[in-house]
């Protein structure tokens, strides 16, 4: 996926969890944060951030916070981005071959899952999609707060699989170089139970780094998993 515009800013402060404040061009700017997660490792003040303007003309903030620099790393933070690479990159025929039908939105059970696909006249899936910022010592974790909603989705995963679905769950790193992917047992042990268990049932586990440009995101290459427990 690709952006517009984008201009280089200096993170400042984050009032609350859509807003920031930045430096850009020598005066200060309220932003909009496109992550409502906690990012407290990522937005630390002075830390260089990356901006694109805002696609809605009516709001207070004319830029979205998309990217920024943690160390050598390059992360983008876009709660939307991980959906829309994985959805390009799956439609490219990288995820199932012979795919026919993909479909973003789609509920089933209690939840709704990010996607919906068909290969062929007898192979049929979901596929939950996790984007992940949170990085240490070279290794990805999810969440970075706790989410009963993502342990939802994973029985409801494990649910569809026993029906016949084929299943997956796909981490979407966004960032490139952790050595490996591993559920944060520290901030929400119940998703790194949830996660083991949805293994256990048959859900495909995947996580996939991302190749990051300041206005470019796509998906690259497998990140082994260690599923702890």
């Amino acid at each position: 996926m690709r952006y517009g515009k984008i201009q280089a800013a200096r993170f400042l402060r984050r009032p609350n969890r859509f807003v920031a404040e930045v430096e850009l061009e020598g005066r200060t700017e309220a932003v909009h944060v496109k992550n409502t997660g906690r990012c407290r490792e990522l937005l630390v003040p002075g830390a260089r951030v990356y901006l694109t303007p805002g696609e809605n003309p009516a709001r207070k903030t004319a830029w979205d916070l998309i990217a920024v620099e943690k160390g050598p790393l390059l992360i983008n933070m876009d709660a939307q981005a991980p959906n829309r690479v994985f959805g390009e990159w799956a439609a490219a025929g990288h995820f199932v071959p012979g795919l026919t039908l993909l479909r973003p939105e789609t509920t089933w059970g209690r939840s709704r899952f990010d996607f919906y696909w068909e290969a062929g006249p007898e192979r049929r899936g979901f596929v939950e999609v996790k984007g992940v910022t949170l990085e240490q010592d070279g290794v990805a974790a999810f969440p970075d707060a706790p989410t009963e909603r993502g342990v939802r989705h994973l029985e409801e995963l494990s649910a569809a699989r026993r029906e016949g679905y084929e299943c997956a769950v796909c981490f979407v790193i966004q960032m490139k170089g952790p050595t490996r992917f591993r559920p944060n047992e520290a901030t929400h042990p119940a998703f790194g139970a949830a996660l083991r268990a949805a293994a256990e049932a048959g859900v495909d586990v995947l996580a996939y780094d991302c190749r990051v440009t300041p206005d470019q995101l796509w998906l690259d290459a497998p990140v082994p998993i260690d599923l702890g427990g």
